[in-house]
């Protein structure tokens, strides 16, 4: 029992010491109220169409560099996420082309959500904030981008959630293998 005391202790001191040094680099994100919520304008009218390829790959390469994160992970989770689809907007309330929820779009800043080139920036963010939280682990971080990162930490990993299993298990065939680096 002692034993396996100290090895707790042990874990957790180093989770500790991970934990500081991730806030040493991670960016804040402000405590909104939970009763204020955003003001977000609406999608443009008419037909909700795919973003043009090479307007979406623009995007995506410079939101990857500037958050130092591969391109092929941001597309990928765009084209899970909204089918590429700039004015979607999820049953739960997502919007835009990478799905941001109404608090990431306060705690983010985002003044349009349906403008690609903010959603797109303000997603890769967010994105790489998850990614430094779980300490490099892609599987936690999209676990926590789908479910949030209550559900994943009170999981200790990937919720057993069917939607976000799947959503996980999703990206990661299609960036490649699960342990391959996904930052630039």
């Amino acid at each position: 029992m002692e034993a396996s005391l100290a090895s707790q202790r042990m874990a957790a001191a180093a989770m500790r010491a991970s934990v500081l040094g991730q806030r040493s680099t991670a960016t804040p994100v402000s405590a909104a109220s939970p009763l204020a919520q955003p003001s977000i304008p609406a999608p443009a009218p008419g037909a909700c169409e795919p973003l043009a390829e090479s307007r979406l790959a623009d995007l995506v390469q410079q939101a990857g560099e500037r958050e130092g994160l591969a391109a092929r992970l941001l597309r990928a989770v765009i084209e899970k996420e909204s089918s590429a689809m700039p004015c979607a907007v999820s049953s739960k309330g997502a919007l835009g082309l990478m799905q941001l929820m109404p608090a990431a779009i306060s705690d983010l800043e985002v003044a349009n959500p349906f403008d690609p080139k903010q959603n797109v920036d303000a997603g890769a963010k967010l994105l790489k904030q998850l990614l430094v939280r779980y300490g490099g682990d892609v599987a936690l971080a999209l676990g926590a981008y789908n479910a949030g990162p209550a559900r994943v930490d009170e999981a200790g990993g990937v919720p057993r959630i069917e939607e976000t299993m799947e959503y996980v298990n999703h990206i990661l065939t299609r960036i490649g293998a699960p342990g391959e680096d996904v930052s630039r």
